[in-house]
């Protein structure tokens, strides 16, 4: 979720100057917050989404009681709380919230200089507002409301089950998911661009097919999980205010629709 900083227009009778401008300097903690924001991005920001697209929420694919022991795996890690506070919840709160903050100083001049590079800062920062709102709605729906999923783990399937049986909601993930995944893949590159770990333009190129090609793979292990929880098995128990029943710990748990 790295960010990209303005572009700034040629002035009249000169060239455009092609590649990615260094991340602004700024001065004193100006430089030192654009700092920590765009790493902030990869990690811990990235690394999290990376873990929670392609590891945890793929294995709702084998079924409730894979997703069920993933669940528990996460919630019986020592310290949880403070993990998710230091390593998750505070790091987004900040790359979220000083992105936004960049987004209101910036401009993206996509009117007066409709150049890929400005259309592209331009989605980079509508994919992070977006992907800011549903990480904040998703970590306080599944976290914070409703069954304690970290204490009752066979309630997680279906947790997220009665979620997306609202067509509003699915519709949500779906554009939520997609945002987030564009957003880290595409940050990745910016990312490498302008620390200077890949240089020239037929490198940033090749790397750029990369960084699509993992939007390209995040965002389909992330729609298949969706239609897992959707379409794939039957309700399972875990709604919110459902009283769980923890003894199916290890057992199967549910069945697919015939």
């Amino acid at each position: 979720m790295a960010s990209a900083a303005s572009s700034t227009a040629p002035r009249a009778g000169q060239g455009v100057v092609h590649g990615v401008a260094p991340l602004r300097a700024g001065q004193g903690t100006s430089f030192l917050l654009r700092r920590l924001h765009s790493l902030s991005g990869i990690v811990p920001v990235g690394a999290f989404l990376f873990e929670h697209v392609l590891i945890s929420n793929s294995t709702a694919i084998s079924g409730p009681d894979a997703y069920a022991r993933q669940v528990s795996f996460l919630g019986s890690l020592p310290l949880v709380f403070f993990l998710e506070l230091f390593g998750i919840w505070l790091p987004i709160a900040f790359h979220g919230l000083y992105g936004f903050y960049i987004w209101y100083r910036g401009d993206g001049n996509t009117v007066e200089y409709p150049w890929t590079g400005n259309w592209m800062y331009t989605l980079q920062r509508w994919t992070g507002g977006i992907a800011f709102v549903y990480i904040v709605w998703h970590t306080w729906t599944m976290r914070f409301s409703g069954v304690d999923l970290h204490a009752f783990p066979n309630a997680s399937f279906g947790k997220v089950q009665a979620e997306l049986m609202n067509p509003l909601l699915l519709a949500f993930y779906i554009v939520g998911l997609v945002a987030a995944c564009w957003h880290f893949a595409y940050g990745i590159w910016l990312f490498a661009a302008k620390w200077g770990i890949i240089s020239g333009e037929r490198a940033r190129q090749r790397f750029l097919g990369v960084c699509l090609g993992l939007f390209a793979v995040m965002t389909l292990v992330g729609l298949v999980s969706l239609y897992t929880f959707r379409a794939r098995f039957q309700q399972q128990p875990g709604a919110s205010g459902t009283v769980v029943d923890t003894s199916h710990a290890g057992k199967p748990y549910g069945r697919p629709v015939e």
